[in-house]
């Protein structure tokens, strides 16, 4: 059963345009960096093209490396070396996606089968490696030690994001403390770097940086707090994965976590034998969906989420009025307000 979470009206319908709005002003720049992107997925090896313009063809927002190319033109930048740097940050998250799937074994991704299930978990890893190899030379090209130093660093924190997400995953003693760890690493460091380096490219004072870094780190916080809060409330078409995966693969995720905290000793004998013991019988899922609308669980999920979303609105008013600071503004409504 769908949990509707009922929004302000108009807010929802505004944010609904505010991806598209900020995608058309930057929208020359992202047909360059898409043509770029195909470019260098390119190989004397067929399957390594296949498999990654499968998942890249699959209808993924590019949110990060539009983030990255309205972050360099709200600083100023005219300049041309953004485009790599944005196609660079579409390879590591599209290299993440790949092993992601791996890990969780999901066998759809946006809607339609994910790549594993279609080329195999070994295909997918090598590709995966291979795009962020990609990733990696095209740094080297634009050749800032600033640059590599940042994007190379989100690199890292991801996999250890990653390595510390196994961690928690069917442990349902987890805090939030340690979920909010887990958002940081793993979604969180990529949206901050795609920001910073817009500042960098321009050669824009730390201030600026430092406002972008801020920015896109609780934007992505607010974004991964959301997904996790659809996946016990949306829809299947509209998550474009199956609803209830996190529940199955025993993530514990913020809803979760507070319905846990919430809950009698039956209902954590409950989380236990589901997320620990991974114990699952008929109507288990519905009984998780019950047991979070009973504690206010995805709402106060949501309410989470838009405090980091007010953080990330805060840390742009460094910046002067301009049409794409508004776009990127409303991107933090369209992050939290998406349909759930």
């Amino acid at each position: 059963m769908a949990t509707i979470i009922s929004l302000d009206l108009s807010r929802r319908k505004a944010s609904e345009h505010a991806l598209d709005n900020l995608a058309a002003l930057v929208g020359e720049d992202m047909t360059a960096v898409n043509q770029l992107i195909i470019r260098r997925m390119e190989s004397h090896v067929p399957l390594i093209p296949q498999l990654a313009g499968h998942i890249i063809a699959a209808g993924g927002k590019r949110l990060r490396p539009i983030l990255t190319l309205a972050s360099a033109r709200l600083c100023g930048y005219d300049g041309t070396r953004h485009l790599k740097l944005s196609a660079s940050v579409e390879f590591i998250h599209t290299a993440t996606l790949l092993h992601d799937d791996v890990v969780d074994a999901s066998d759809l991704r946006r809607g339609g089968p994910s790549a594993n299930a279609l080329f195999g978990n070994e295909a997918s890893v090598l590709v995966g490696d291979f795009l962020f190899s990609r990733a990696f030379q095209l740094m080297v090209e634009d050749g800032s030690i600033d640059v590599l130093r940042i994007l190379s660093t989100a690199s890292a924190v991801i996999a250890e994001g990653e390595v510390l997400q196994l961690t928690t995953t069917n442990n349902s003693a987890t805090s939030e403390q340690a979920y909010l760890e887990v958002v940081r690493a793993k979604t969180a460091e990529l949206f901050a770097a795609a920001c910073r380096i817009g500042a960098v490219v321009a050669a824009r004072p730390s201030s600026e940086e430092e406002a972008l870094r801020t920015y896109g780190l609780n934007l992505g916080i607010a974004f991964q707090i959301v997904d996790d809060v659809l996946d016990y409330s949306a829809e299947q078409a509209r998550l474009g994965k199956t609803v209830g995966d996190d529940f199955r693969e025993g993530k514990m995720t913020l809803p979760v976590i507070l319905a846990i905290n919430r809950g009698s000793e039956a209902e954590r004998a409950f989380w236990h034998r589901t997320l620990d013991e991974t114990d699952f019988r008929d109507g288990d899922l519905e009984h998780a969906q019950d047991l979070l609308r009973r504690h206010n669980a995805l709402r106060d999920a949501i309410d989470r989420a838009r405090h980091y979303g007010a953080i990330a609105r805060d840390a742009l008013g460094i910046f002067h009025d301009h049409p794409i600071k508004q776009a990127l503004l409303d991107i933090i409504d369209f992050t939290v307000e998406r349909e759930f």
